[in-house]
């Protein structure tokens, strides 16, 4: 059996999101490899934190390419991008979790780009009036964020159903960002 790099990679995000501590023997486990070949891949946890952080940047990044975002109605590019982000909102919720555990200017410049375009896409809506001028649009950003990663965390956990997630963090990140009464 050839092993997926990225297999691994998400089997480990999933598993860290819900148990920051696992070990490296509970990474392998839910990989469904054995540690020594966790450990051929990956030197220690540090080299495995800093691989997930470069793989759910880049994935995020291709998720906002993907619903194109800085095109047409922001309201429209916002669930094209909710709709495009979901397949990896356990990366997310990773990242999101765990941005602070390294600051090389890698990380850095990554997320420093989705926040420049997540920022952009609100700060246009704004501009359209389609959203609140008294949320920042570097918040709208964290709110979109913090949704997707708990939308993450409670499908891993059996909370929530996977096909209910971008109706509802639609739902309620417009239902608080747009100006004026409506839904989704």
């Amino acid at each position: 059996m050839t092993l997926d790099r990225n297999d691994v990679l998400r089997e480990a995000a999933a598993l860290l999101t819900r148990r920051a501590t696992a070990s490296m023997d509970d990474i392998a486990k839910a990989a469904g490899i054995s540690r020594a070949t966790l450990h051929r891949h990956f030197a220690g946890r540090d080299a495995l934190i800093r691989a997930l952080e470069e793989l759910g940047i880049e994935r995020s990044e291709a998720a906002l390419d993907t619903a194109h975002i800085e095109e047409g109605d922001a309201v429209e590019a916002l669930r094209r991008l909710v709709a495009a982000l979901q397949p990896v909102s356990g990366f997310l919720a990773f990242l999101y979790g765990e941005n602070q555990l390294f600051e090389g200017e890698e990380v850095n410049a990554g997320w420093a780009r989705l926040d420049a375009r997540l920022t952009a896409l609100f700060r246009r809506g704004q501009e359209q009036g389609n959203f609140r001028v008294d949320l920042t649009p570097v918040w709208l950003a964290e709110a979109l964020y913090g949704l997707m990663a708990s939308a993450a965390w409670g499908v891993y956990d059996g909370r929530l159903a996977a096909k209910d997630v971008e109706y509802m963090v639609l739902e309620l990140l417009l239902g608080g960002a747009r100006r004026g009464s409506g839904n989704a």
